[in-house]
């Protein structure tokens, strides 16, 4: 009687040679490699950081000095989310245009806000703070729990052009989550753009913590609470 036919699907049957097993790997891995060095190419050529101190040029140079420092206009009145949502927000141009449509009505700097308003092109502010988009970040949760404007992007209304203050990189913020009493304030301070920690900020600092009811530094610190 005829031997039967080997059975479809046996285990000692393999699909592809050790050679090409080989090869996929190899292709896989260059595949993982070609991707990572296109990401770091994007974020360190195409779209790079601005260096810290370096003011932002923007096609509209808005001054937070002005607006924020002599004025005296509160910085929620344009970032309006800041404290309930994770983006701060950026002001809606009949925001500006509600005090541009009576003051600085001609001014040539002001044109492309008042074109955008228009209907004539859009106005594009140049981002001064870049994070990766596997890090999350939320304003509202640093605000409600005292951490305040100032603390990560310094004294903004001393800024004629605005600029960084701070790397942002993931130690940087690290520091902060391992003994966060250093920066913590009481409510009143978080939109004081002048305040200073005072001589026993660490003693303040600790009482500030708990009545926060801020997580345990193990928290805090774990990959999952920023990278999600």
């Amino acid at each position: 009687m005829p031997a039967l036919a080997p059975a479809l699907g046996r285990a000692d049957v393999q699909t592809f040679s050790r050679g090409e097993v080989l090869w996929l790997k190899l292709g896989c891995a260059g595949l993982i490699v070609a991707v990572c060095a296109a990401l770091f190419g994007w974020r360190t050529i195409i779209a790079p950081r601005p260096a810290i101190g370096a003011p932002v040029e923007q096609v509209v140079p808005f001054s937070h000095k002005h607006h924020a420092g002599d004025d005296g206009i509160d910085c929620r009145y344009c970032h309006s989310s800041v404290e309930t949502e994770s983006f701060a927000g950026l002001p809606a141009l009949a925001t500006c245009m509600t005090c541009h449509s009576q003051l600085f009505t001609n001014a040539p700097l002001l044109q492309p806000l008042r074109s955008s308003f228009a209907g004539v092109g859009s106005l594009r502010w140049n981002r001064i703070h870049h994070l990766p988009d596997f890090a999350y970040f939320d304003h509202s949760i640093h605000l409600s729990k005292g951490i305040g404007c100032s603390t990560c992007h310094g004294p903004v209304d001393a800024m004629p052009l605005t600029y960084r203050v701070a790397s942002l990189r993931m130690e940087w913020c690290l520091d902060c989550h391992r003994e966060p009493e250093r920066n913590l304030r009481p409510p009143a301070a978080v939109f004081d753009m002048h305040w200073q920690a005072p001589p026993d900020q660490l003693e303040r600092g600790r009482r500030l913590r708990a009545s926060y009811q801020l997580h345990s530094t193990e928290v805090l610190t774990a990959c999952s609470t920023c990278h999600r």
